[in-house]
C-alpha cells in the first residue's frame, strides 16, 4: 500500500511552472516584481483584468463590513484552511520596510473569491492544503497553521525549488507554485501592491533631461541628430 504522501503525490494537478523560478525566501520584493515582468503570472492562471477588478470590489466591500463589525466568513475556505492560506500568503509576501503583508493587502479573501468565481483552482488549492498540514502531522505531529516558523521552513525548503524537490514532494510543488503564483497576481493587483510598485501611470514627467549621454554614446547616436520628422534620433 502507498505511503499517505504518496497517495497525495498524484492528487494534486500541476499548475505551469519554470524549474528556475526562485522561492521568495531568496529573493527581495523588488526582484519578485522583475520576475513578474518575466513570467506573466496571471494570465497563467487565467485572470484576467476583470477577473481582479471583481475580486478586488469583493474584498473591499467584506473589508468594509470587516469595520463594521462584521466578521469575513470564507465562501470556499474553511474556516482552518483560511488561516493556512493567511500563514503561507505572509511567507511568500511579508510586512517589509515599504509596504504590508499579503493579508495586509487582502490577499486570503481575493484568494477565496477566486476559488468560488474560477472553481477550476479548487483542483489544486485544497488538495495541496490538505498535503502540507498532512506534510507537517507526520513530521511534527501538528498542522502547518501550528507549526514553528522553523518547522514551516523546513517543509517549504522541500517545495520550493523543484528541480532540486525529490519526486515523493511532487505533489507539494505542484500546489506551492500554484499558490505562490496566486498569492503574488493578488498582492500586486492590489491597492497596496500598486502603490509599492509606484505606478502613476501615463504621467508626463517634468524633470526628465533626456538619455544620459553615456547611453547616447552606447547607442552611437546624439540628439544633434534628431530627425524632427520621424521624430527620432538618427546615427
Amino acid at each position: 500500500m502507498p505511503s499517505e504522501n504518496e497517495q497525495l503525490t498524484t492528487s494534486v494537478p500541476a499548475p505551469e511552472t519554470d524549474d528556475a523560478t526562485p522561492t521568495t525566501k531568496d529573493m527581495s520584493r523588488r526582484e519578485a516584481v522583475q520576475l513578474m515582468s518575466v513570467f506573466p503570472i496571471a494570465a497563467a492562471l487565467g485572470l484576467s483584468r476583470v477577473d481582479h477588478e471583481k475580486a478586488w470590489r469583493f474584498v473591499d466591500e467584506a473589508r468594509s463590513l470587516a469595520g463594521e463589525g462584521v466578521a469575513f466568513a470564507p465562501k470556499f475556505f474553511t474556516p482552518t484552511e483560511f488561516r493556512t492560506v493567511g500563514i503561507l500568503a505572509d511567507i511568500i509576501t511579508p510586512r517589509d520596510e515599504r509596504s504590508g503583508s499579503a493579508t495586509d493587502a487582502g490577499v486570503p479573501e481575493f484568494m477565496d473569491f477566486i476559488m468560488t468565481d474560477r472553481p477550476n483552482n479548487q483542483k489544486w488549492m485544497r488538495p495541496g492544503l490538505a498535503w502540507i498540514d498532512a506534510q507537517s502531522t507526520t513530521r511534527f505531529g501538528k498542522a502547518f497553521a501550528d507549526a514553528s516558523a522553523s518547522q514551516r521552513e523546513q517543509i517549504l525548503n522541500d517545495i520550493a525549488w523543484p528541480a532540486r524537490a525529490p519526486a515523493t514532494m511532487t505533489a507539494g510543488v505542484n500546489f506551492f507554485n500554484g499558490f505562490r503564483d496566486l498569492t503574488s497576481s493578488g498582492f500586486w493587483s492590489s491597492k497596496m501592491g500598486a502603490k509599492d510598485l509606484r505606478y502613476i501611470g501615463n504621467t508626463f514627467n517634468p524633470n526628465w533631461n533626456g538619455c544620459p549621454p553615456e547611453a547616447l554614446a552606447k547607442l552611437g547616436v546624439t540628439y544633434a541628430k534628431f530627425d524632427p520628422k520621424k521624430l527620432r534620433l538618427t546615427p
